[in-house]
């Protein structure tokens, strides 16, 4: 039986992925990153505190490094919007991704995010174009992309950043279509079913690696990530470059067409009557 077929155990999973003292994408920079310079702004409105991202040295390897901030303190969250991404946000992460192309360096993207902000001046700033774009940006790089899930990942707002030839999770991380409460308020029209609606999506990673969605699923410490920081740093930062390895041993155009085939795969399914 998969892992979170339980509504106790998913909901379980749900509250862990959220904890406010997780490990965020400015911790995991802080823990295994020996240098980082941080790019500011979509060059368009303005920047986007939800994404963060810039130039980085994970290990002896230069990348362009960028994620979702949730913020830790109240304080933090209100300025960074919970981690929920407006358009600015999805185009700074466009404009990184490009720039890790131009100068041929790996694209490491960290996922932590509810989904896109719902707001109505993100609406009216063209939050789905941009996520859109995005998804359109990531599939066609060149260079070789690894994303982690480190948290939350939701909705449209998580795959704007985790198209990628690898996809990567921490155990006590999620990934969803939508939120479990915004689920149970559809299906059950109670929100208060939220745990029976994060079994019903299989939200967990060791779900998700049996139904091909992902490709590695990274164990935390006991009792989640937020235990220690520098112990879950260090087996993300052995994990992306893995990931990383293996992904430079192939040839670009032979990666590009694996990527696509990885996605054009997903959701396929079987009948009686055949595919």
């Amino acid at each position: 039986m998969g892992e979170s077929r339980t509504p106790e155990v998913a909901w379980e999973k749900v509250q862990l992925a959220r904890h406010q003292e997780r490990p965020q994408t400015l911790d995991y920079i802080a823990q295994m990153v020996s240098e980082f310079l941080e790019l500011s702004g979509d060059r368009l409105h303005g920047d986007d505190k939800a994404v963060v991202g810039g130039l980085a040295v994970v290990g002896t390897r230069r990348v362009v490094l960028m994620g979702h901030q949730k913020g830790h303190t109240l304080q933090e969250r209100q300025e960074r919007s919970f981690g929920m991404a407006r358009p600015e946000g999805y185009r700074k992460a466009i404009r990184l991704a490009r720039l890790g192309e131009k100068f041929a360096l790996p694209v490491v993207t960290l996922v932590d995010t509810p989904g896109a902000y719902p707001g109505k001046d993100a609406e009216e700033g063209g939050q789905a174009g941009a996520i859109a774009r995005s998804i359109e940006t990531f599939a066609r790089l060149m260079v070789p992309t690894v994303t982690v899930i480190i948290g939350e990942g939701g909705s449209g707002g998580a795959l704007a950043l985790a198209v990628a030839d690898r996809v990567l999770m921490l155990e006590n991380s999620v990934y969803s279509v939508i939120s479990p409460e915004g689920c149970a308020a559809l299906v059950w029209r109670d929100a208060a079913a939220a745990a029976q609606a994060a079994a019903a999506l299989r939200v967990g990673a060791q779900d998700l690696l049996k139904l091909g969605l992902i490709d590695v699923v990274i164990p935390e410490p006991a009792g989640g990530a937020h235990v220690d920081h520098a112990a879950t740093a260090e087996a993300v930062m052995r994990e992306i470059d893995l990931a990383l390895k293996e992904l430079e041993g192939i040839d670009p155009s032979e990666r590009l067409r694996l990527r696509y085939e990885k996605y054009l795969n997903m959701g396929s399914y079987a009948t009686a009557y055949g595919r």
